[in-house]
């Protein structure tokens, strides 16, 4: 029988709950369990798929094409499972198929109510997720903080479902703030106390308190919280600020967090096998070296916005002993050339990340010019690859108007269109090129030495695709097509070969780097950028 463990936040936001339960699961695979993690969002949006980056942050894109929070990245990163749209719940989501459901009828006249339709509803998506992975343990989070209005049947489900499957099957971990007040020299717990208070109001109990702090709690004030919060001492547990993220994990295992969730569980404890995490955060610690890597886009006031490349980067780093260093440029800042060259004179590598719309887009083009003629090791994903097209077609195949549809519906010379079953398509939400998809890679390029094999499987988000009219041309002016779509109409990979390292792809590496097991493109650059350095 599957066990279940619910996440919940207090006191503030943005506290990390989605990085507690993907060092949880990370445990608890690491102790030989099966482990899916799941995330309900309370926004009203059915995915965050059409949400600006500068408000959520990246939308992460699964195997089968669902659009999902942020915090899916973090599940796979740690977990190495691959997640997919039953791993996503948003308020959005549920009031729809319920009110689907209401208009065929399938309530047979009834009033459609909060409790029980919605909330039956989030309770299904559970069990939804459980029967497709059949896990020991399901991890769910959910969003916001206690106390929002927008998650309380959220909350109510949980505190069925606690009810529904008895006790010993589902714990409730909440995770809240312990502020220091540099006037008294003190950690105050009474926050956390109004937050388990409210908790408890809703009807949940909750069985482990993760407390994230900036300096080491007393045991005094341990004692108090577990005597004000009605949970035992051992289950008080402190999440200390670190440096890398990478550490959680260990830092959770010698409290024993993940033995006291499995003794209340009533599930029998197992040694843990964390010998190569351990060695990751050694190398994480102690890296010998460092190198600079830009990224150049829109979003990049938000670190968030371009989380998974970022993490991507620095498990490359982590497996060349290399800390990487994010220079974050601005593109619109690039618009002038002469600003673009001052700002890329100290970097390593580069990476053009994706994004929509035009702003930006001129500085981009700028960036990758520099890298391309000062050989500069480059990695473009998806508007990053249209964006290399499209200066190659400029400055290289001498096509100065050549453009992207996306950016200019009248362009002479669309080197970039807009992909032909996109042409009918309404609507904004879900309707890309989204999931995995097949890619056969040229033998002898960069990508297919890179990868190792003939033919890989990668994650799309996007529109626009290479005009194949242009193909022969760019081709026969040096750029190669190292990655087509099996039946060779799409073209997925372009590079550079007389370069160190200049390759560009239309899909999301990003999304299935691990920690302990860079991904190949990501590898690749940083291989070149070190040896750029030197």
């Amino acid at each position: 029988m599957t066990k279940y463990i619910f996440i919940t936040g207090g006191v503030v936001s943005s506290l990390g709950k989605g990085i507690i339960a993907a060092s949880l699961g990370r445990l608890l695979r690491a102790r030989g369990f099966s482990v899916i993690n799941q995330k309900f969002d309370p926004y009203i949006n059915v995915d965050p798929g059409t949400m600006s980056p500068f408000q959520h942050g990246e939308v992460f894109v699964t195997d089968d094409g669902a659009e999902t929070d942020l915090d899916l990245g973090h599940y796979e990163r740690f977990t190495d499972t691959n997640l997919g749209k039953y791993n996503n719940v948003t308020s959005g989501s549920v009031y729809q198929h319920v009110i689907e459901k209401e208009r065929r009828g399938d309530y047979l006249g009834g009033t459609v109510q909060v409790i029980p339709h919605i909330t039956n509803e989030i309770k299904s998506r559970i069990l939804g997720a459980t029967k497709q992975f059949t896990p020991d343990f399901q991890l769910i989070e959910i969003g916001g903080t206690i106390g929002d209005i927008e998650s309380l049947p959220f909350i109510e489900a949980i505190r069925q479902f606690k009810s529904e499957v008895g006790i010993g099957n589902a714990v409730s971990v909440h995770c809240t703030l312990i502020p220091y007040l540099p006037t008294s020299g003190e950690l105050k717990t009474k926050p956390s106390q109004h937050s388990v208070s409210v908790l408890r109001s809703y009807g949940i109990q909750p069985e482990v308190l993760v407390c994230r702090t900036t300096r080491p709690i007393p045991k005094t004030e341990k004692e108090k919280l577990a005597l004000f919060c009605s949970v035992p001492k051992e289950a008080v547990i402190e999440c200390r600020d670190m440096k890398s993220i990478y550490e959680v994990p260990l830092a959770l295992e010698d409290q024993n967090m993940a033995h006291v969730i499995l003794d209340m569980l009533r599930v029998q404890d197992r040694t843990p096998d964390l010998k190569a995490w351990q060695k990751l955060v050694e190398n994480i610690k102690n890296s010998k070296n460092s190198i600079t890597v830009a990224i150049a886009g829109k979003y990049t006031k938000l670190s968030d916005a371009y989380i998974s490349v970022v993490e991507s980067l620095k498990h490359a780093g982590y497996a060349n002993d290399t800390k990487i260093d994010i220079k974050w440029i601005n593109s619109e800042e690039c618009v002038d050339y002469k600003n673009c060259k001052e700002l890329m004179k100290d970097v390593s590598a580069v990476v053009v990340p994706g994004g929509f719309g035009v702003r930006g887009i001129e500085g981009k083009l700028n960036v990758i010019k520099y890298a391309r003629e000062n050989n500069v090791p480059f990695l473009g994903l998806c508007l990053g690859m249209q964006c290399a097209v499209i200066e190659y077609a400029r400055n290289v195949l001498g096509i100065k108007d050549a453009n992207s549809k996306e950016f200019d519906e009248n362009a002479p010379h669309a080197v970039i269109d807009l992909m032909l079953e996109q042409k009918n398509v309404q609507g904004y939400g879900g309707t890309m090129r989204l999931g995995a998809y097949d890619c056969v890679l040229k033998k002898g390029s960069k990508a297919h030495k890179a990868y190792g094999q003939d033919k890989i499987s990668e994650r799309h988000r996007h529109r626009y695709e290479v005009n194949n009219e242009y193909i022969k041309p760019l081709e026969e002016a040096g750029l190669v097509f190292s990655g087509m779509s099996p039946d060779g109409m799409l073209a997925e990979i372009v590079e550079l070969p007389k370069l160190d390292w200049f390759v560009a792809s239309q899909f999301h590496p990003e999304f299935k780097s691990r920690p302990e097991r860079p991904h190949p493109l990501f590898k690749g650059l940083i291989d070149a950028a070190i040896k750029h350095k030197k």
